[in-house]
């Protein structure tokens, strides 16, 4: 049988180049390539230009355009937008043997600066959060805002701690890189408020596209949390929104409202009804609105929108 999956990528990647992107692979130094869907002209339009550039950075299921298909469709004709593949992700590698988000966040400033990129929103999701998060922290100079959906900065051993005994998993690689049909459909159901039902050769097929890389992947996992103790809350010069599934499992609407408290007055959040943790993936329409809402309202004093 046929993987649909295998057919989709290709008219993905050509709905993506319709939309005025293209995918460009940036050497950030010997042996390290990221793999980045830009705007086709990117250096006029990056900063230079009328439009105000954003950037999305996927999770930790998925690579870049898969993750946020909905929102460069909706966003393309008004904002430059780029869709990086993070390191073992999509068309993006390394050999180098770092596996922290420092290490990615620099290489995305790299891959950004090389497309022109001075100043741009992050937009990011789970893992892609933490990475706004450390990007801004890294760049303040080329961050202004972020918008963080469904994750904060870090994950500590506690939260993880926490997070794997209520969802019945011994560790994040079990559960964020399934080995089987059966364990992907639960990840799904677990990342959702409500998964539609599906026959199981669906997942087959998703796991042979979807979870390439395991190895490094997992060391991603590993070296993702922190200890307890040598974490202490950072503060951000960038404004924040916070966008979650008010019905997400894996880091609940408690964590968010925490989160945004940590925060303080930079800090905004906008919970979404009848979403999980696929909040963007789950109910676009509504999401986009709130990202719309959102982006307009950081730009509407100097930039056309």
């Amino acid at each position: 049988m046929v993987n649909p999956f295998k057919i989709y990528k290709p008219l993905l990647r050509a709905t993506m180049r319709l939309a005025g992107l293209r995918p460009q692979k940036i050497e950030i130094e010997p042996g390290t390539v990221m793999n980045i869907w830009a705007p086709t002209r990117s250096k006029k339009n990056a900063n230079n230009g009328k439009k105000p550039a954003v950037v999305f950075l996927h999770g930790f299921v998925g690579d870049g355009i898969l993750t946020w298909q909905f929102q460069v469709l909706a966003l393309a004709g008004d904002y430059a937008v780029y869709v990086p593949d993070l390191l073992f992700f999509g068309g993006s590698s390394t050999g180098d043997g770092r596996w922290t988000l420092g290490f990615q966040a620099e290489c995305l400033a790299r891959g950004l600066a090389k497309l022109g990129v001075q100043q741009c929103t992050v937009v990011g999701f789970s893992y892609g959060a933490m990475m706004a998060f450390r990007l801004a922290k890294l760049q303040p100079e080329l961050v202004e805002s972020v918008v963080a959906t469904c994750s904060g900065p870090v994950v500590t051993e506690s939260l993880s701690r926490e997070c794997l005994e209520r969802l019945g998993f011994p560790t994040l690689s079990e559960f964020l890189l399934p080995d089987s049909a059966s364990a992907l459909k639960k990840l799904l159901e677990i990342g959702s408020f409500h998964f539609p039902r599906l026959p199981k050769c669906v997942f087959k097929h998703a796991l042979e596209v979807l979870f390439d890389c395991r190895k490094e992947r997992a060391e991603l996992l590993e070296a993702l949390v922190i200890p307890d103790k040598d974490f202490a809350f950072p503060q951000y010069s960038q404004k924040v929104h916070l966008v979650w599934g008010e019905n997400d499992r894996i880091f609940p609407v408690e964590v968010a409202k925490s989160l945004k408290e940590n925060l303080g007055d930079s800090a905004t959040l906008v919970c979404i009804e009848k979403a999980g943790h696929l909040v963007a993936l789950e109910r676009p329409f509504v999401y986009n609105k709130c990202l719309k809402k959102i982006l307009a309202s950081i730009y509407k004093a100097g930039h056309t929108k």
